[in-house]
């Protein structure tokens, strides 16, 4: 048991835990247990649908510590771990190499899958951090019947700016034309 707030170096240097997965809030840790299997085969399945559509100047990692940045260095810290995200090629190569997680302004698109004890931190608390993270977009799969993802963008001040839940077959331009088939997450 910790009995002091971490800084994201600290919760970088703990490792991984040996079942589930953690994440940083306000320099406490968070477990959260694994995936059921149900989620894991719907962001297979989104992952297989985003992949060929990307730009080659971008690439889809999933589940890996992103550095939200919202304290400086040194104090208790955020780090989350998204289900999935699009980030910049060129900071992969830099994780790679020399850095054990993303960093907020490498990442395009954050996308959680809503599972039954994570709908209000999806909705509320990672909508939040994420806009203030400065990522650009933020998705949120809910597999409820009809799956259905709420896209997010940054407005400004005003943080994000959500679209009304989209069902079936949905397209958009931004941050790069992609087409999703929502009802294949489950297939």
């Amino acid at each position: 048991m910790l009995d002091h707030l971490l800084s994201v170096a600290g919760y970088a240097a703990l490792g991984e835990p040996d079942s589930g997965f953690t994440e940083l809030v306000e320099g406490r840790l968070v477990l959260s247990p694994s995936p059921e299997r149900r989620h894991n085969k719907a962001l297979y399945a989104l992952a297989r649908q985003l992949e060929p559509q990307l730009p080659d100047h971008l690439e889809f990692v999933q589940d890996i510590d992103v550095d939200l940045g919202l304290v400086p260095p040194g104090e208790p810290g955020f780090a989350r771990r998204p289900d999935l995200i699009i980030a910049l090629r060129e900071a992969g190569e830099r994780i790679d190499e020399e850095d054990t997680m993303y960093h907020a302004d490498d990442v395009v698109v954050v996308v959680e899958i809503v599972s039954p004890g994570s709908k209000r931190t999806d909705y509320v608390t990672k909508h939040g951090e994420y806009a203030d993270a400065g990522i650009p977009h933020y998705w949120i799969v809910d597999l409820s019947e009809p799956v259905s993802l709420v896209a997010c963008h940054q407005a400004g001040e005003l943080g994000y700016q959500d679209t009304p839940a989209m069902t079936g077959v949905i397209a958009a331009a931004e941050p790069f034309p992609v087409k999703l088939d929502l009802d294949q997450l489950l297939a």
